[in-house]
């Protein structure tokens, strides 16, 4: 089959592609992307385009007339682009990647990245939603990902053609840019003792792993898919032998600027998670997708086992 990934530039979308290389089924493969590949690939046709460039990138995926589009092209806010520009991104790449697709005489399912945040965490908000609950934003980034749902389900409606909403709890893995694996590794992380709830994180290789099978399985409808297991602020910060600093309240915006001068800005939606917490029931989607995602706990204790980036003189490179 003829595969699209969009998203390619990204350590996810590189990943995914690297376990299409390895399958015989997938005969072509077509990346997009406003950042190279992360990794090396080796049969993948790679355009760098950027998500708002809408004639080029519709020009693309018409040529390229793929059967699946595995469609990665989403920016978490502070992950690899501010919040603004992610957005826009966001947006710009679903309008114009499923947009095109809708009219590929060729496509035959849709995989779309997609994640628990559009369940939302609002008063009366079900704790541990499963796929049957509705869509109810409350962060800028819940939001983004319930337009890419809605965007993908008008595209795969007009081709006639199943959509799968793959939706992640929040990614998080070596190098990957998540805005909540820098904030946790911060020396000091401000936590709300007195009102927090757990959350789930899902490793980035359990991710494309869960991508992969998605497009194989071309399933039509939401899964949820998260590590197993729960963790709070507290508990992973104590797992990472971080100082905790109990915050409350307006405090939060306090502690917000402080790691974003720290490198490690923190967006609403992860802002929300580690007060109001984030879970979900992904039975259905292990179910589907036959993936075993690892527990949150060693996703965690992965996290502040990586070594940090360290630079390297040109002094100290002819030394060694």
């Amino acid at each position: 089959m003829r595969v699209l990934v969009t998203g390619m530039g990204g350590e996810l979308g590189t990943r995914v592609v690297n376990l299409f290389e390895h399958d015989d089924s997938v005969t072509e493969i077509c990346g997009i992307d406003a950042y190279p590949p992360r990794r090396r690939i080796h049969r993948v046709s790679f355009h760098r385009i950027d998500p708002v460039d809408r004639r080029r990138t519709v020009a693309v995926v018409r040529e390229f007339d793929p059967e699946v589009i595995v469609h990665l092209g989403v920016y978490e806010p502070n992950a690899r682009l501010a919040g603004a520009a992610a957005q826009r991104g966001t947006a710009a790449s679903a309008v114009s990647v499923l947009g095109a697709a809708s009219s590929c005489p060729s496509l035959r399912s849709i995989v779309v990245r997609s994640g628990i945040e559009v369940y939302g965490r609002g008063r009366g908000s079900v704790s541990r939603p499963d796929e049957t609950v509705a869509v109810r934003p409350t962060s800028p980034f819940g939001n983004s990902l319930a337009l890419v749902e809605r965007v993908a389900r008008e595209a795969a409606q007009a081709a006639d053609v199943p959509v799968s909403f793959i939706r992640c709890a929040p990614i998080v893995g070596p190098s990957f840019p998540s805005p909540v694996g820098r904030y946790l590794r911060l020396p000091v992380v401000a936590v709300n003792p007195l009102a927090e709830l757990p959350f789930s994180l899902l490793h980035q290789e359990d991710a494309a792993h869960a991508f992969v099978a998605a497009a194989a399985a071309a399933h039509d409808g939401p899964l949820n898919v998260c590590g197993t297991g729960a963790v709070t602020a507290s508990q992973a910060v104590r797992i990472g032998r971080r100082v905790p600093l109990p915050v409350m309240g307006p405090g939060w915006w306090w502690a917000s600027k402080a790691a974003e001068l720290l490198g490690a800005p923190l967006p609403p939606h992860a802002q929300q998670m580690l007060v109001r917490g984030g879970v979900a029931d992904s039975d259905r989607g292990r179910a589907v997708l036959g993936v075993e995602p690892r527990a949150t706990r060693d996703v965690i204790e992965q996290l502040y086992r990586w070594e940090p980036v360290a630079m390297v003189s040109a002094a100290e490179r002819r030394a060694s």
